[in-house]
């Protein structure tokens, strides 16, 4: 099954279906993004805005998420900044945080006010 990322006019992923791959399929059986657009398109009653996603994270970076958005500069889907201080890793294109998490075995919530990790405590 193939994905794809319903846009918006600006980016914003607003709804993600999935399409059989043999919609996907040209006349020599090779998968094309565009046919998959294309069959979106009838579906949707003339909605215009789509992009293939990966489930698995294959390309464009991370798998679209509803309230993220597509990047065209980077061809990625973004999530969400998840806080005001997190950056984007541009290779990645998924968030990091300004101080990273610690790597022990503890469990660790980011905090906003205090730019901190604090630890989670059973």
């Amino acid at each position: 099954m193939a994905h794809f990322a319903k846009l918006d006019e600006n980016n914003n992923v607003i709804d993600i279906v999935v399409v059989h791959n043999n919609e996907l399929l040209d006349s020599d059986g090779i998968e094309q993004e565009q046919n998959g657009i294309n069959f979106c398109i009838n579906w949707s009653g003339g909605h215009t805005l789509w992009k293939q996603t990966s489930y698995n994270n294959s390309f464009r970076k991370n798998y679209a998420w509803v309230g993220g958005t597509y990047d065209p500069e980077l061809d990625a889907f973004i999530k969400p900044k998840p806080w005001d201080s997190w950056v984007l890793d541009r290779e990645t294109c998924i968030w990091t945080a300004p101080i990273p998490m610690p790597t022990d075995d503890k469990m660790y919530v980011w905090n906003e006010p205090t730019l901190s990790w604090i630890e989670l405590t059973p």
